[in-house]
């Protein structure tokens, strides 16, 4: 599993990591993070009889920096939904992501749920959720990095002091949890400035359309509707990111059959900080549906 392998999709050649056989199960990291953020969980995915696969995601190296810029929601779930397809995923895949792996899970089910079974989503809920209080002052100072990295001073202020910006940011995010493992993964994937811009492209596409390209708007438009497909979803108690109230009414935002749950004595990363707890409640909820075994019919 810690060899990183590489497959082509969507244009771009990109790094994973996988674990066992069987139906697809994708697993997207966020920011600011990478593949390795799926450890616990890849070898437990394999367990149950999953392709577990995590894909660095665009941008963040050893996989490509798109040549065509593209870092809106729209092309991070057109590149989920190339994965499955260049994966030999079917109908059985499941998708699970993180932080901005969970705005590209939403959108890619929404687009093509022919493609996923079921999905689980961390650490952000839907738009509608969020927007009821992204505005609240407290979360505002939380957010303060999101206003930050629409400016020209972003590169700067994340690469300086070997890029203590991030260390600052999992310490914020997880308060407690000793990252010094996980945020060294990161600063290889984002230590080349051209990887960085590609990161914080995402975040500069929330706020400027001209930045989102024509042709990933049907999965744009995808991002903003609720699909069909039943979700879990999963949110630290502690997550100093995004203020766990955000996800009190996260269930109204989700697809019909959707569940969610409070990760208690758990921050941002959850899945890191919990994995035993968050890797029994991903099972169970997979385990929802799933067809029998061929031999066992």
């Amino acid at each position: 599993m810690t060899e990183i392998a590489t497959i082509q999709a969507n244009g771009l050649t990109f790094g994973y990591l996988e674990a066992g056989r069987g139906p697809l199960a994708l697993c997207l990291h966020g920011f600011p993070d990478s593949a390795h953020t799926w450890r616990h969980l890849l070898p437990a995915l394999a367990g149950a009889g999953y392709h577990a696969v995590a894909p660095f995601l665009r941008g963040y190296a050893p996989t490509d920096v798109p040549k065509d810029g593209a870092y809106q929601v729209g092309a991070l779930a057109a590149d989920a939904n190339a994965l499955h397809e260049a994966f030999g995923g079917d109908a059985d895949a499941v998708l699970i992501g993180h932080d901005w792996g969970a705005a590209a899970t939403y959108a890619a089910v929404a687009h093509a749920p022919e493609r996923w079974r079921r999905a689980v989503t961390m650490a952000l809920p839907p738009f509608g959720a969020v927007l009821s209080g992204f505005f609240d002052y407290a979360q505002l100072k939380r957010s303060f990095y999101i206003f930050l990295f629409q400016t020209p001073l972003a590169e700067a202020a994340v690469l300086t002091e070997d890029m203590a910006f991030l260390d600052g940011l999992w310490a914020d995010w997880s308060p407690g949890y000793d990252a010094a493992r996980d945020v060294a993964h990161v600063k290889d994937c984002l230590r080349d400035p051209e990887n960085l811009t590609a990161a914080i492209g995402s975040y500069r596409a929330m706020f400027d359309p001209s930045l989102h390209l024509p042709a990933y708007a049907a999965e744009q438009e995808a991002a903003e509707r609720v699909g069909e497909r039943p979700v879990l979803y999963l949110h630290g108690a502690d997550d100093g990111c995004l203020d766990a109230g955000l996800a009190r009414d996260v269930e109204g935002h989700l697809p019909p059959g959707s569940r969610s749950r409070i990760v208690a004595g758990a921050g941002h990363f959850a899945h890191l900080e919990r994995p035993g707890e968050v890797n029994r409640l991903i099972l169970d909820w997979l385990a929802g549906d799933r067809p029998a075994p061929a031999d066992a019919k």
